[in-house]
């Protein structure tokens, strides 16, 4: 019988690469639901495709535009953030949570509310409101899939395994495109230069990220709600290549590492036939070609978002959330050439200064934080 999947932000990437490998085996998925931000046109397209149940935009101002793309079909078209709610609270197999931003928390703390199983993909769920989310999956019997690479590594290499028995768990890191760049080369560096990632094809956004390395920061905290083994056991190592997403190292002195090419495709797959494996069209790693695999320590003096990072979870409360909304507002001020490529975790600093660090005790804390975040990044963003 096949399995019933809802994807949250099908027309990014995460949804298109998720909506390939459907493709490949139409006979063994039910799409019951497929959401997009503005793009009608595209999420019609795929709505019609994949003969999805409902459609969801969330601006408002892409409803008639949607419900024109898909007249004459069953498929039911909807708009808005509590249509984005309704749909994840729809009650799919799978669900993929690829929204991003903190758009995306309460469509997947909807699913999450139905008890079934969640890939995610969306970071602000563990790093903005971790204690939240996984109280959720606990009390409502759910489980998560981690969707980024790096973490369905880690979840690969401790299938089986007592996270008691884990003594490190390693995230590998890019590097991003300015790993070998001075301070006062990253101090010059133009958003043209910042968005070349060497090995993946990401967004604006997230190769940002990377090249400041707060994408890895990110990803320590999810790795901190995600696997319960305590911030003293995680590292981060910079490996170039990007052919080892993660590692885990066992109390034995055993080391388990995922290795694959960097084709998200490969941990959508994981997620999408898990407890299983599936085909993908990915061409096999070749290792004699690729010839060396290296690493490094990270350098926090030149990239400091990590330890940025690392303190935020140390600190807990409001500081990730926070960190999170004001790494978002710095990014966006130097991709508009607001601000020099090394303000961008300056600012996260300065914010993180002055804010009020209670602990969120529901999604709506989660949000209140974010929102004063904004609004104090932004105001130094103008003070620059």
């Amino acid at each position: 019988m096949a399995r019933t999947i809802s994807i949250l932000g099908a027309t990014g990437s995460i949804g298109a690469s998720t909506l390939d490998l459907i493709r490949r085996n139409r006979d063994e998925w039910r799409v019951v639901a497929l959401t997009a931000n503005a793009d009608a046109t595209g999420l019609a397209k795929l709505a019609r495709e994949f003969g999805a149940e409902v459609a969801v935009v969330a601006d408002v101002s892409a409803f008639a535009e949607l419900r024109e793309a898909i007249s004459g079909t069953n498929i039911h078209a909807a708009a808005g953030p509590g249509a984005l709610v309704e749909a994840a609270a729809r009650g799919a197999d799978l669900t993929v949570a690829a929204i991003v931003g903190c758009a995306g928390l309460a469509p997947t703390m909807a699913a999450i509310e139905q008890g079934g199983v969640i890939a995610l993909a969306n970071k602000e769920a563990l790093v903005s409101a971790g204690d939240v989310m996984t109280a959720a999956v606990a009390r409502h019997g759910a489980t998560l899939l981690p969707v980024d690479s790096e973490h369905n590594a880690i979840f690969q290499c401790l299938a089986g395994n007592d996270p008691a028995h884990v003594r490190t768990i390693t995230l590998t890191a890019s590097g991003g495109p300015f790993r070998e760049w001075t301070l006062d080369q990253l101090h010059a560096a133009t958003p043209a230069e910042a968005v070349k990632h060497p090995n993946w094809s990401m967004g604006a956004k997230i190769s940002v990220d990377s090249a400041t390395m707060m994408n890895k920061g990110l990803e320590f905290i999810e790795a901190y709600h995600l696997f319960p083994v305590g911030v003293e056991r995680l590292r981060i190592i910079v490996h170039p290549q990007s052919v080892v997403h993660s590692m885990v190292e066992y109390r034995d002195g055993s080391t388990l590492a995922q290795l694959g090419p960097s084709d998200m495709r490969v941990p959508i797959a994981s997620a999408l036939a898990w407890p299983a494996r599936m085909d993908t069209p990915c061409a096999p790693l070749d290792l004699a070609a690729i010839g060396q695999l290296t690493f490094r320590a990270p350098d926090e003096l030149r990239f400091p978002a990590t330890r940025v990072a690392r303190e935020a979870v140390i600190v807990g409360g409001a500081a990730p959330a926070t960190m999170n909304a004001a790494n978002e507002i710095a990014v966006a001020a130097f991709l508009d050439g607001q601000i020099a490529f090394t303000r961008i975790v300056q600012s996260v600093e300065d914010v993180l200064s002055r804010a009020m660090l209670s602990a969120p005790a529901s999604l709506d804390d989660v949000i209140a934080i974010d929102a004063e975040a904004r609004v104090r990044a932004r105001e130094l963003m103008e003070c620059a």
